[in-house]
């Protein structure tokens, strides 16, 4: 079944449970969710250096030299349609490492497209509404009309090859190998609509001579090898879906040669252990990264949801 398909089938049967949910047992999950074996202590983490932990699937807990970036935040049990007030779509099946409470202030939010696992707008809408007026937000093009009706201090599209400075952070945003549209029926840049279609990023941090590199979702692609020569000291890598969707997510070994290729000096593995999105069995992509990674140059900085690495 072709991507468009499975999402568009999968809008259709949320809006199904949703008109039926009032007369039946409507359970949120058929298994438990498990715990993190790790806690993250940002209280504790130094200013003066870079230290990061994964929160779950693509949300990335940043301390940048003292500015809090935040990725692709979602915190809450289910993705999927926004309505009367909660989600309607998957459950994850590993709680968040923090919730939101327990996450410091961002000074930035970085959204890498408009894919509800990556754009969670209750996640987004509860972050903004408990600090108003006091995040910056980055998204890529043609996709701030999801979430611009939120309290943000600023919003900004950022297109492929542009840049952006704030809090002494230069954020550029990167061309990738994905797609955009969040609902099968919109235009995306993959479908050639460049000038119209909703588009997805990845993007290139840095301060004080250092660099990461926040892959977004994607799949192996050469569209970064032009950081080659830019000293990539961490580089944020998605590992999962893959199977079937390869044209649109890589695994981890496309990943680990990837950031292999940038001369990165450390991986860490995001879009996985969160949400059944492939069909790969849930551990696999992990197991197969730290068996693989001993064979490349760059080194793996954490490779659990809860973990804290500091540079």
């Amino acid at each position: 079944m072709k991507r468009r398909s499975f999402v568009k089938t999968g809008i259709l049967t949320a809006i199904g449970t949703l008109l039926i949910s009032p007369f039946i047992n409507n359970k949120q999950s058929s298994y438990a969710i498990t715990k993190t074996k790790h806690t993250p202590l940002p209280e504790r983490w130094d200013n003066n250096r870079i230290t990061l932990s994964w929160i779950g699937h693509s949300t990335v807990l940043i301390n940048f030299f003292g500015v809090w970036i935040l990725t692709d935040p979602v915190l809450y049990e289910r993705i999927g349609i926004y309505l009367l007030g909660t989600n309607w779509g998957p459950s994850r099946f590993t709680y968040p490492a923090l919730s939101i409470d327990e996450i410091p202030q961002p000074d930035i939010m970085l959204l890498s497209h408009a894919h509800m696992d990556h754009m969670d707008y209750k996640t987004l809408k509860d972050f903004a509404n408990k600090y108003p007026g006091k995040i910056d937000l980055i998204t890529s093009f043609f996709t701030k009309d999801v979430i611009e009706d939120l309290p943000w201090k600023s919003i900004k599209e950022l297109d492929w090859g542009n840049e952006h400075l704030l809090n002494g952070v230069i954020i550029k945003a990167l061309e990738v190998k994905h797609f955009g549209w969040r609902f099968p029926w919109e235009k995306d840049r993959s479908q050639g609509f460049m000038k119209t279609g909703r588009s997805y990023n990845a993007y290139l941090l840095e301060k004080n001579g250092k660099k990461i590199l926040f892959g977004g979702d994607t799949a192996k692609t050469d569209k970064l090898n032009f950081l080659m020569d830019k000293n990539i000291d961490v580089a944020i890598m998605p590992i999962g879906a893959y199977r079937p969707w390869k044209w649109s997510h890589c695994n981890p070994e496309e990943a680990l040669i990837m950031a292999d290729k940038l001369n990165a000096k450390y991986f860490i593995p995001i879009h996985t252990n969160t949400f059944q999105q492939g069909k790969e069995p849930r551990k696999e992509p992990l197991n197969w990264l730290n068996k693989s990674a001993i064979n490349y140059k760059v080194q793996l900085g954490l490779n659990e949801i809860g973990q804290t690495f500091t540079v």
